[in-house]
């Protein structure tokens, strides 16, 4: 994965290399009798982008929580560049960050006071933080907007500013809860060149999404997270190749024939057809390509035109309704903590 990187960053250069970003064995925590997270194992190597995959409510938030010491786990045990996150949970914090689903930062200041505030709580002079925030202004295409009041800014926008006060001080490891969620594509894009960007700088960044596009652009590897445990883990390549079998895409020219072509298909193929959001686009799992032209060839036969299609490896959509049995937006019955609340 090519990076380019555009964050100045600010980093004690006394940080060790030696041991693993992240180390997670069995990760338990509970919220009264639902089980948020049962026995999660992670490990991540340092500068690594790392992605947790799984649908609302499957214990994304609360192993990012446990992880950044704001949570105690209830079994199991983590270390963060060696140190025990209960154990040692100060040294942790010295070397980690998080940005959580909500932005944090006060909407009646500026953007320059509010990371000028946040440098000056973190033991900056007035004037070098005031330097800080305008680099990071900058770095993160805010500077036109440096002094309007955030309650004006875009969801981007406002997204964006809680990043970079993440990035003050640069953390050796980031946390990036959902850090696209509700953003429109234009900024999302520019979220992901951000993440790419600190990556590329030296940050390990560990992030949770439900988008399963968004995993597949940014992390080097992904686990895949369902009702607190992790189902599968490996490079968005491994998780579509262990699929085993190849993806069938196509879109009909007439939506209203869909029924009638998911039916054809379905014997012809002998497995189900998945269908969306789009009214005339139908995929299956197939491992035959000879089956899937014989496909076609029935379809043209009931008169059912296709306007275009695809045959290849399967989308990370695929493989996480192959691992699961549901799709990836799909609330599961296992709550984060914010949801048992």
């Amino acid at each position: 994965m090519t990076r380019r990187s555009t964050v100045t960053t600010e980093r004690d250069p006394d940080t060790d290399t030696g041991s693993p970003a992240i180390e997670a064995r069995g990760l338990v925590r509970r919220f009264g009798d639902t089980v948020a997270v049962n026995g999660v194992d992670l490990e991540v190597a340092p500068g690594e982008i790392y992605g947790i995959l799984g649908p609302n409510g499957a214990g994304k938030t609360t192993t990012i929580r446990m992880l950044a010491t704001l949570l105690r786990p209830d079994a199991g045990e983590g270390r963060v560049f060696g140190h025990d996150i209960v154990q040692n949970a100060d040294a942790v914090r010295g070397r980690v960050s998080l940005t959580g689903q909500f932005a944090s930062v006060d909407e009646d200041l500026s953007g320059r006071d509010n990371l000028v505030l946040i440098a000056r709580l973190l033991g900056y002079a007035r004037g070098d933080a005031r330097r800080r925030a305008d680099v990071l202004l900058g770095d993160f295409g805010l500077a036109d907007a440096a002094s309007r009041q955030v309650k004006g800014y875009s969801g981007g926008m406002r997204r964006r500013l809680d990043i970079a006060a993440s990035m003050v001080v640069t953390p050796d490891l980031l946390f990036l809860d959902e850090p696209t969620t509700g953003l429109d594509p234009r900024s999302r894009n520019q979220v992901w060149d951000i993440v790419r960007a600190l990556a590329d700088a030296g940050t390990t960044v560990l992030l949770t999404t439900q988008y399963l596009d968004e995993a597949d652009q940014l992390a080097d590897r992904i686990a895949v997270i369902d009702r607190g445990r992790v189902i599968a883990e490996g490079t968005p390549g491994q998780l579509k190749s262990s699929v085993g079998a190849g993806a069938l895409h196509l879109r009909l020219r007439d939506p209203g024939q869909r029924e009638d072509a998911e039916r054809l298909l379905a014997g012809v193929l002998g497995v189900p057809m998945q269908t969306g959001s789009d009214p005339a686009a139908l995929s299956a799992r197939v491992s035959d390509p000879d089956l899937a032209a014989r496909a076609f060839a029935e379809l043209a036969g009931a008169g059912i035109p296709v306007s275009d299609f695809a045959y290849g490896q399967p989308s990370l959509d695929e493989v996480f309704l192959a691992l699961t049995g549901h799709p990836a937006e799909e609330t599961t019955d296992t709550d984060d903590e914010e949801q048992v609340a």
